[in-house]
C-alpha cells in the first residue's frame, strides 16, 4: 500500500485553480518541469548565484559601451556625400577595425614603439583610404575623419546603465583607446565615469596582463575587488587569469545583422547580462 504522499500520486494544486481550469500537476510532474527550468535558465546564461562583492567596474567600451561600427559608418558615409564619392560607409569601418588587432600587435611584438590608439588608427586609416578609392582628402579631412573613433555613439541602455552603477561601485572605462580619445567619448556621449583606466597608463595593450593589473593598482585595489565588464569573451577571459571578476553584457549588433558577436558566456563569466541595467539590477543598484 502506497503512503498518502507518494510522489506518483500526490496531486498539487495552487491558488485560483478551480476543478474545470485545467489538468493538476503531480509532485512528480512539477519536479521535472522545475528541472528544465533550471537547465533553460542556466543555458540561458541567466545569474544563478549571488553576484560578487566588488568595489569597481571597468569597462571593454569600443563595442561593449559604444556602437563603433555604426557610428564610423555613418561618418564616412557623410564624408563621401560631401565629396560626391560611393562609398560603402558599413564595409569602410569594418577594414578599418579589422586593422586594430594587427595593429596593436605591431607594438606588442617591439616592431613599433609605444603608439598611442589614435596614431595606430591613422596608420591603417592611411592604408585603407586608397583601397576604397578614398583619394584627395586634405591632411585636415583626414585628422577629422581618424577623429571619427571619439565621436561614437553610446548604446541605448550604456548611459543610464552606468548612471545606475555609478551610485554603488567606482566606474571607469579598461580600453585600448588613449586618454584623449577616452575623454573626448565620455564628453561626446555623457558617460559618466569616475576616472579613465587603461592602456595608455599600462603602456601595454589588452589583452596583456598589465592592462587589468594597472585597473587594480590605480585604484589602490586587489584584483578581486574589480570586475572587468565586457560583451568580449576573450577580454573575461584575460581578465578573470589576473584575478579580476567578470560580467558578460551581450551586444549582438556590434558587427552588424550579419556578425558574429559572443552571444553566450562561459566559464570565465561571473555574472551574465542583457544590457547595463540588467547588470545594475543584477548588482543591486
Amino acid at each position: 500500500m502506497r503512503s498518502p504522499n507518494s510522489s506518483a500520486d500526490l496531486v498539487l494544486s495552487f491558488p485560483g485553480m478551480g476543478r474545470h481550469s485545467g489538468p493538476s500537476l503531480t509532485r512528480r510532474e512539477l519536479l521535472q518541469a522545475g528541472a528544465a527550468t533550471l537547465v533553460a535558465s542556466r543555458l540561458s546564461g541567466a545569474q544563478t548565484s549571488p553576484a560578487p562583492a566588488v568595489k569597481a567596474l571597468v569597462f571593454d567600451t569600443f563595442g561593449t559601451v559604444v556602437d563603433w561600427r555604426s557610428s564610423v559608418a555613418a561618418e564616412v558615409q557623410q564624408l563621401a556625400k560631401r565629396k560626391g564619392l560611393t562609398v560603402d560607409g558599413a564595409k569602410f569601418a569594418d577594414a578599418w577595425r579589422a586593422g586594430y588587432g594587427p595593429s596593436m600587435n605591431r607594438v606588442r611584438t617591439g616592431e613599433l614603439p609605444w603608439t598611442k590608439l589614435d596614431h595606430l588608427h591613422r596608420m591603417t586609416l592611411d592604408r585603407i583610404l586608397p583601397e576604397f578609392n578614398i583619394t584627395g582628402l586634405s591632411e585636415d579631412e583626414k585628422a577629422t575623419l581618424n577623429h571619427a573613433w571619439h565621436r561614437l555613439k553610446p548604446w541605448p541602455d550604456a548611459v543610464a546603465g552606468l548612471t545606475r552603477l555609478k551610485k554603488k561601485y567606482i566606474i571607469a572605462p579598461l580600453s585600448n583607446g588613449n586618454i584623449s580619445l577616452m575623454t573626448e567619448l565620455a564628453k561626446f556621449g555623457g558617460l559618466p565615469w569616475d576616472c579613465i583606466l587603461g592602456a595608455e597608463l599600462a603602456r601595454h595593450y589588452k589583452p596583456d596582463r598589465e592592462v587589468y593589473q594597472s585597473a587594480a593598482d590605480f585604484l589602490d585595489l586587489t584584483p578581486a575587488d574589480v570586475m572587468m565588464v565586457a560583451a568580449h569573451l576573450g577580454d573575461l577571459r584575460a581578465a578573470k587569469g589576473v584575478g579580476l571578476h567578470t560580467a558578460f553584457v551581450t551586444r549582438p549588433l556590434e558587427y552588424g545583422p550579419a556578425g558574429k558577436p559572443d552571444l553566450k558566456p562561459d566559464a570565465s563569466v561571473d555574472v551574465s547580462a542583457r544590457d547595463f541595467n540588467d547588470l545594475a539590477a543584477q548588482l543591486g543598484t
